[in-house]
């Protein structure tokens, strides 16, 4: 039994034998225990102290007497209303011979039936290839479909390609007017760097005639309206939606340029997906359920023939859904999307991985599938994150000025193949072994960097800062895995075979207890990880037990241990050390290499 769940048991008891009221579970509140106090486990008194009606020092001075009388609890110590517990030895040993060997160890099976958790991440528009931010987005939703997994949950990964639109249209009037009828493979040019090279030169040429009507006296908002581009992309837009044979062939043809780019940084990135839904097909769907819910009196048609939904009896204002020309808004296939997703996994709960200046956008959206009578409309979560900016400040996609996800991989497998060789980390290696470390290093820098970031905060991404072998970063972490795979094959070689003697009785400095104790925590971490939908919950864990773990190395011999008993505790403690920062990497989408 773990020992949280040892003293919530002993708590409830001293309540009841002392004929106190007992408390609610809630109301026994576990912590860990401040670096700066001795101790392992904090009990916070303070919502105990109007049931026994003393004072929080006299309430927590009692209750540490009864505690101290577990086999579990070797001291303890009262710091106002706080009660410090010091874990006995031989729990700790107990629990690393138990799941030293259990490489699932923290993971929860999947239930049955399981909860089906549908996760949308990426997201991406075609007019442009994908950029930092999108980095951050998809490893932020596949590391969360891992976690979500590893809580036991049915998950399915989705993706929404926005493929229609004014944007779309602006990128393919640009290539019939200054694309020379060149395709990406006659240029050299990734297809969707292509893409993208169109859209803005669109837009240069579309912020011309924009000052050129704002110098003959036009207001700026007038001329964004009236420029001949823009104008000529609409009428594109219009002849898209009414099934053109001719625009619609230059649509097929431009986007699937896009999606072959896409499907090489996906595959770079290592994120994958369950299904891939377009928007060119959802927003049918959507438009249906609008005039649907406009037959039902439930939206409202303006006399402009433009469709609202009038959201002001739930605090907020109207929303467009149908313009008077009848073409669809962003919400309108956000609407068919959810509706299809649900027809086709009956899902428990929709996560949407999206930028946190899309929150109203999707608080709408819940809104309307709940007035349209949809009752699963409660079950649409928003998985809001911060925007990633580079110390030079934001990046703007309309003037080419983005940090390019391909050029940045690339760059930080670069480095790391450098900065690698300067530190001898790859001697000894085949070239195909270099290539393969580098590979895993780069990527695992860039990784660790953007999901050890609370997702909810913006966050300044400094690749010279993400690949350093010291610090809170990701080839750190990688490092400390190799290390301890070449201490178990060390070990190994030595012909010692941990798991063999009696550690029941072996004392332990403070250093093994602090590692045996993140260890502990791995499953609760995970699971609150789970509940938060915060991968940098785990990958500041797996940091601390690193730079725990180094320490202990450090300090205490290992394999050279003349204690037998010691010595195997040691060796299970770095093997239970290795499967959970091999699985808490895993759950990052980070590869740990066994040679460094």
């Amino acid at each position: 039994m773990r020992i949280e769940n040892i003293i919530t048991g002993a708590v409830s008891r001293f309540f009841h034998e002392r004929s106190l009221p007992e408390p609610d579970q809630s109301l026994i509140q576990l912590q860990k225990t401040r670096k700066e106090f001795k101790g392992n486990i904090t009990l916070v008194v303070f919502p105990l102290v109007r049931l026994i009606k003393k004072s929080p020092p006299e309430t927590a001075e009692e209750l540490g007497t009864y505690l101290k009388k577990l086999p579990e609890i070797k001291d303890f110590n009262v710091v106002k209303g706080f009660l410090n517990l010091e874990v006995e030895s031989s729990y700790w040993t107990r629990f690393i011979q138990e799941y030293a060997f259990n490489p699932d160890y923290g993971t929860q099976s999947r239930a049955v039936p399981a909860e089906t958790v549908l996760v949308e991440y990426s997201s991406p528009n075609t007019n442009k290839p994908l950029h930092l931010g999108h980095i951050r987005n998809n490893l932020l939703g596949y590391s969360i479909s891992r976690i979500l997994e590893a809580n036991g949950k049915s998950v399915k990964k989705v993706n929404l390609v926005n493929d229609r639109g004014i944007h779309i249209c602006k990128t393919m009037l640009a290539w019939e007017k200054w694309g020379d009828n060149k395709t990406p493979a006659e240029t050299g040019v990734k297809g969707d760097h292509f893409v993208g090279d169109m859209y803005v030169k669109f837009e240069n040429a579309y912020r011309k005639e924009i000052e050129g009507l704002v110098s003959k006296g036009v207001p700026e908002d007038q001329a964004r309206r009236e420029a001949p581009l823009i104008r000529e992309a609409q009428t594109m837009l219009k002849k898209w939606e009414e099934g053109d044979e001719q625009v619609n062939a230059l649509w097929k043809m431009m986007n699937s340029w896009v999606y072959a780019g896409f499907d090489v940084t996906y595959e770079k990135l290592g994120v994958s997906f369950d299904k891939i839904y377009y928007e060119s097909e959802t927003y049918h769907t959507g438009k249906s359920i609008v005039e649907e819910g406009v037959k039902k009196s439930v939206l409202i048609r303006k006399d402009d023939g433009s469709v609202w939904a009038d959201l002001t009896h739930r605090g907020l204002d109207e929303k467009l859904l149908l313009r008077s020309d009848g073409t669809s808004v962003y919400i309108t296939q956000d609407l068919g999307t959810a509706v299809l997703r649900q027809k086709d996994y009956d899902a428990d709960k929709m996560f949407y991985v999206v930028g946190n200046e899309q929150d109203y956008h999707f608080k709408v959206l819940s809104l309307i599938l709940d007035e349209l009578g949809y009752e699963w409309a409660g079950s649409l979560q928003h998985i809001s994150y911060g925007m990633v900016e580079l110390p030079s400040g934001k990046m703007k996609s309309r003037e080419g000025k983005v940090v390019d996800a391909d050029n940045l991989i690339d760059e930080m497998i670069d480095t790391a193949g450098t900065l690698s060789s300067e530190l001898g980390k790859l001697e000894g290696l085949t070239e195909k072994e270099k290539k393969n470390i580098i590979n895993i290093i780069g990527m695992g820098a860039l990784k660790y960097f953007i999901l050890k970031v609370d997702p909810q905060k913006n966050m300044i991404f400094n690749p010279e800062e993400s690949i350093d072998f010291n610090g809170n970063t990701g080839p750190f972490i990688q490092y400390t895995h190799a290390r301890v795979c070449s201490l178990l094959k060390k070990s190994e070689l030595h012909g010692i075979k941990p798991g063999n003697a009696d550690i029941s009785d072996v004392s332990l400095s403070p250093k093994e207890v602090r590692v045996a104790a993140l260890l502990h925590e791995f499953p609760a971490v995970l699971e609150e990880a789970g509940r938060n939908c915060s991968p940098a919950l785990i990958a500041n864990l797996i940091y601390e037990l690193a730079r725990e773990y180094n320490q202990f190395y450090h300090d205490h011999p290992v394999i050279k241990e003349s204690n037998i008993a010691l010595r195997d505790f040691r060796l299970l403690l770095t093997m239970l050390t290795g499967n959970v920062i091999k699985k808490g990497m895993g759950l990052l989408g980070i590869d740990v290499p066994e040679r460094m």
